[in-house]
């Protein structure tokens, strides 16, 4: 008998747990097809350069970490599907059944979806895990081919982890219905939750955004009181007294209005602090652009504090919009006479402000979610080819050895050698040497030797032979000096405004061989590897060969290309005989270090294909679960709604234009807080690419950088337009019930 019933509850329900089901199908598969590849029965085809399980470990934890979110929807959806059958509960206890037996059914109920959300997932997931192959073999460069197979042991950690997530929101379930008293369960339809502003979660975030501005006002005073210089540009100078005074100018106005809402009764603070939000992240915003543009000298932890409160802000303006949005709405019905009564926006009015009214929390949560998962869309493929751009400088070479001497205070302990390990290591194993380069780096002057300030070491030489040596090796041409000229070599992360900078204050250097001026050619920037400069510089000089003879050797570095790929376990032994040899640091002092392109490759690639695949699954989670969420609150409610419609009906309202109001309303409750959270993410996302501009210049470039940034907002334009038809679908049908 219990089984009939369960069976004709969730049946009836069957449109309430749709998109609960579809949501729960698509984030099992998700989470099958991304642990797919951690399996032990999963054997790409990679090469024996690469070692692929040294990921499966990190991979597990993140996804699974990450999933732990839908314990937040499973528990909303049975939330609002507990406040929607209260009522059905009470009739059943009412009729002598025994609360355990009522929330055993419901559990039941419930679990039953979710098996067949993971059932459906898993088949699901055995699909969509041939495109997570395919974005693997890629990364690793090798072609993919399509094959189908269901791994055991991921199907098991699959089921064993969906159903502890059911469990624990089952017993969530039971422990509510056990509690929750039979006039509580009769009257549930007719509660609402508090007004967002007479909220007491409102007047926390109000107190803390109010903190932030003190702090905020205080690093101004702070930085205009040890860094304002009189001759700095206006701009800048804007910026330090706007940092003091828009801050200033917030707390004062909130004062002033904290001191008339005691005479007028009425008055809010959060309109006064939702208006001041907006120029407290402009100035906030600016800091870093100014830095870069201005060369500011104040370091980058005022950056990251500065980002910091742009965040807080954009986070307190997101709470503020959603929760003065309601207001916003019914003062324009109120002003606007011909809008509120045209048509049906009397109606449509009612409906949409007796929503957002009770819902401030939630519409602000998943704003703020929303925010992250559109930035996690974005910031994965930055992040994921500024890794590859900059792994392509690093790894140039397949053996890269090199030496450091900041921590040798004698120059009797400096490294003079060529690293014979290495050779007698490639011979054993018969691996043959294409390009084989040793060379040393300079300093222009002997005195320059003492110099260890951090960010001020002297700029290393290198000798115009070896340096035409390692063009040859990388395919470059080779470059010609006269006597007494000199040339420089750049990294691909300098900028060209500190590259101009350099080299106008550098029109000559002094050096132990006499003064060498700049030649026409003053500078080179292909890549040659990024240990060929000294520490905390991106220059290094080109010196003539008779010039070096006469200069100090201070690093010993050694450059190979051999004809074939080194395997993984040979990189991995010579790495141990290297290091046991030349430890990375001495005790006199001296730090040597290899590099081998093969661990390089395989330890980068698998840590950015985690990094990637991390942060796209979580971006789409919690994409899908706000969008879900949305839907359930429209769909859930529905039921409230169908007496409303019908009397539209009776009204003498056509049915195209009750499915307009339909189409709007689903418009605004999806529309508001995807705006707020795309605005926001925009603006967090071009302080974040700011700050990085060096190296999208450098590794990715702007053509590629739009091109992911296209597909980032076509996944969320797919998506909302998928949950905003289905929900429109849904919530007709339901409405239409009634007829």
């Amino acid at each position: 008998m219990y089984a009939k019933l369960i069976y004709k509850n969730a049946r009836r329900s069957a449109n309430d747990y749709l998109i609960y089901i579809v949501t729960m199908t698509i984030c099992v598969a998700l989470f099958y097809s991304f642990l797919s590849i951690t399996s032990r029965y999963y054997r790409p085809d990679i090469g024996s350069e690469y070692d692929f399980t040294m990921l499966n470990g990190s991979m597990k934890t993140a996804i699974c970490l990450i999933t732990l979110c839908l314990l937040f929807l499973i528990r909303f959806v049975s939330h609002y599907m507990l406040r929607r059958r209260q009522k059905e509960f009470a009739v059943q206890s009412i009729l002598g059944m025994e609360p355990d037996t009522i929330a055993g059914l419901f559990f039941a109920e419930t679990f039953l979806m979710g098996m067949l959300s993971i059932a459906c997932g898993m088949l699901l997931g055995t699909l969509c895990s041939q495109f997570i192959t395919a974005m693997l073999l890629t990364s690793y460069g090798k072609p993919y081919r399509f094959s189908w197979m269901l791994f055991p042991d991921t199907a098991l950690l699959t089921l064993c982890f969906f159903v502890f997530c059911f469990l624990a929101s089952g017993v969530w379930n039971i422990r509510t219905i056990r509690k929750t008293k039979i006039i509580d369960m009769l009257s549930a339809e007719r509660k609402n939750d508090p007004k967002p502003e007479k909220s007491r979660w409102v007047r926390v975030v109000m107190i803390l955004y109010e903190i932030a501005v003190v702090c905020f006002l205080a690093s101004g005073i702070d930085k205009i009181i040890f860094y304002y210089d009189s001759r700095f540009a206006l701009p800048v100078k804007l910026l330090f007294w706007g940092n003091i005074c828009v801050p200033a100018a917030t707390l004062l106005r909130s004062a002033w209005q904290l001191i008339r809402k005691r005479k007028a009764g009425n008055l809010s603070l959060l309109p006064v602090l939702f208006r001041y939000s907006v120029p407290n992240a402009f100035m906030a915003a600016c800091v870093p652009f100014f830095t870069r543009s201005y060369y500011l000298s104040w370091g980058s932890g005022t950056v990251r504090t500065y980002i910091t409160f742009l965040l807080i802000d954009l986070l307190f303006f997101l709470c503020a919009l959603i929760c003065l949005a309601g207001n916003a709405i019914a003062a324009w019905k109120e002003r606007s006479p011909e809008h509120r009564y045209h048509g049906e926006n009397l109606f449509f009015f009612g409906q949409i402000l007796s929503k957002l009214n009770t819902t401030g929390k939630t519409m602000t949560l998943i704003s703020i979610t929303l925010t992250l998962a559109i930035f996690l869309f974005v910031a994965a493929p930055v992040l994921v080819n500024w890794a590859s751009g900059y792994l392509s400088i690093r790894s140039m070479y397949d053996v890269q050895i090199f030496s450091r001497y900041n921590n040798v205070y004698e120059e009797e302990h400096l490294p003079d050698g060529d690293y014979g390990v290495v050779t007698n290591f490639l011979n054993e194993h018969e691996i043959e040497i294409a390009y084989d380069c040793a060379f040393p780096l300079y300093l222009p002057e002997k005195t320059d030797f003492d110099n260890r300030i951090k960010y001020e070491f002297p700029v290393a030489a290198i000798s115009l032979s070896d340096y035409n040596q390692l063009r040859e090796m990388l395919g470059y041409e080779a470059v010609s000096l006269r006597e007494h000229e000199f040339t420089t070599q750049w990294k691909t992360i300098a900028t060209e405004e500190e590259r101009e900078s350099f080299l106008a204050a550098h029109g000559s250097v002094v050096t132990d061989a006499g003064e060498l001026t700049l030649a026409g050619s003053s500078f080179y920037e292909e890549a040659i590897g990024q240990t060929a400069y000294n520490l905390y510089t991106n220059v290094v000089y080109i010196f003539p060969d008779s010039v070096c003879e006469k200069l100090l050797p201070v690093m010993q570095n050694r450059y190979l290309i051999t004809a074939e790929t080194i395997s993984y376990a040979d990189a991995l032994e010579l790495d141990r005989q290297f290091t046991a040899e030349y430890p990375e640091r001495t005790d006199t002092g001296v730090s040597f270090g290899i590099r081998l392109k093969t661990l390089q490759v395989n330890s980068s690639k698998a840590e950015t294909f985690v990094v990637q695949a991390s942060m796209l699954y979580g971006a789409i989670v919690l994409m899908v679960i706000c969008l879900t969420i949305l839907s359930l609150q429209q769909l859930l409610d529905a039921g409230q709604y169908r007496y409303r419609f019908q009397v539209l009906r009776k009204l003498g309202v056509e049915e195209p234009r009750i499915t307009a109001l339909i189409v709007k309303q689903a418009g605004v409750w999806f529309g508001l807080p995807v705006t707020a959270a795309t605005a926001t993410a925009a603006v967090v996302t071009v302080c974040f690419l700011q700050t990085i501009s060096a190296e999208i210049s450098a590794y990715i470039g702007l053509r590629t950088l739009l091109v992911q940034a296209g597909g980032a907002v076509g996944i969320l334009a797919v998506l909302l337009i998928c949950y905003f038809i289905s929900t429109w679908i849904l919530f007709q049908r339901s409405v239409a019930d009634a007829d």
